[in-house]
């Protein structure tokens, strides 16, 4: 239908700004939100029904498109206390956003801006008015699958470009992303736990617990807030570290205990220079404890083997099994790639499994003091099911103390 058929109709349909092109030849197009511009990145699903700002600040996602399948996003608007970077105005590397509805203005006594400001000021590329299930459908299908997205204002796009820009983006496998979201110089933290109403100073963030604190190193390979609060309040002093710290560097310190954070890209390209060091550092049985990325370079540094996975896991409904207690927790998940269970040697056991799809989501080893999980039990889901980790992990360390 022309423009001059649905004038004479008395309705006037409006022109899309926004354009989400797959490699397979999936065109879908919607109204451009966000930051203007074209950003090629691997297109994946996200299920979670809260905490769209955690996730669009989740260092994780770097080189990432995220279709988020609930249908109101943004509603709540956005602020300062839900970013997960360290810093608050650095880019998670997130790529771009599908949403299925417009965003509304923000209706919440904690929002500070709404989601299109913000989104424009963070260089995220977004699109809304999307058939987010049909396109939920199709990842499941296909696989998570290399996509471009491109939002212009007046509607106009060069198809050579797009296809150039999708074209030239290698994909995540074989890709290091951790430089693009990691820190890169020594910082100490003391930030723990938000109190809520009833307790003191409601609506801010605590202090570490008093009494004798227990030294953590915390690696940073993409490492998100929450979990430093997490550590802080429970009992922990950390020292967070950049990803490319030596075993001398870490040990030079004289740990308790060693963290190993989540993070983007491919395990196996990360652990290229972060393995060596947590080799040196098992060597000593410092404990340790890794999340997401750190639990597959925990898995790396023992002989095992990561791969990628159809569509990953992504969102905050992620039922998995704790195999040592019986318990099935509700979990937050964000990981591409796996840990191979077959290849884990019998120095490592499984701990955890996905009730989704049966992968392995934990290991410990029995001749050392390490442990780690594929989940992430700082985003509370659950909301509390899998924060025993982080005093498991403060237990360790004391026994061998």
């Amino acid at each position: 239908m022309t423009g001059q058929d649905t004038a004479a109709h008395g309705w006037d349909e409006a022109r899309p700004t926004a354009r989400l092109l797959l490699a397979d030849g999936t065109l879908i197009e919607g109204q451009g939100i966000g930051a203007e511009g074209i950003a090629a990145g691997e297109l994946c699903f996200n299920t979670a029904m809260t905490g769209y700002q955690e996730i669009l600040t989740d260092p994780s996602y770097a080189g990432q498109i995220i279709t988020f399948t609930f249908p109101h996003i943004g509603n709540v608007g956005v602020n300062d206390d839900d970013v997960e970077t360290i810093n608050a105005a650095a880019s998670s590397g997130v790529r771009g956003a599908v949403f299925a509805a417009d965003v509304t203005s923000p209706s919440n006594w904690r929002a500070t801006r709404d989601l299109d400001a913000w989104l424009k000021a963070r260089g995220i590329v977004g699109v809304a008015g999307v058939d987010t299930r049909a396109l939920t459908a199709l990842i499941r299908e296909k696989g998570a699958a290399n996509a471009v997205i491109a939002h212009a204002p007046d509607g106009r796009f060069d198809e050579a470009v797009l296809k150039a820009e999708l074209e030239g983006f290698p994909g995540l496998e074989g890709q290091d992303l951790v430089p693009l979201v990691a820190a890169t110089q020594r910082y100490e933290w003391d930030e723990g736990g938000w109190t809520w109403p009833g307790q003191a100073e409601p609506g801010a963030y605590g202090k570490r617990p008093e009494g004798e604190a227990k030294r953590v190193v915390a690696i940073d390979y993409g490492l998100k807030r929450n979990i430093l609060r997490m550590l802080t309040a429970a009992g922990c002093e950390v020292t967070v570290l950049p990803p490319t710290a030596t075993a001398e560097e870490v040990l030079a310190l004289e740990p308790d205990g060693v963290f190993l954070s989540n993070g983007p890209g491919d395990p196996a390209a990360t652990g290229a220079y972060a393995v060596p060091m947590i080799q040196g550092v098992l060597e000593k049985k410092v404990p340790t404890f890794g999340i997401c990325l750190g639990h597959q370079m925990l898995a790396l540094a023992v002989g095992a083997n990561t791969q990628k996975m159809h569509q990953g896991h992504h969102g905050a409904n992620h039922p998995v099994k704790d195999l040592i207690t019986g318990k099935v927790e509700i979990t937050s998940m964000n990981h591409g790639f796996a840990v191979d269970r077959d290849t884990l040697p019998e120095t490592a056991r499984e701990t955890h499994v996905s009730l989704f799809d049966g992968s392995n989501c934990g290991l410990e080893l029995t001749d050392r003091p390490a442990f780690s999980v594929q989940h992430h039990p700082e985003a509370s889901p659950g909301p509390q099911d899998s924060h025993y980790l982080f005093h498991r992990f403060v237990e360790m360390m004391n026994k061998r103390a």
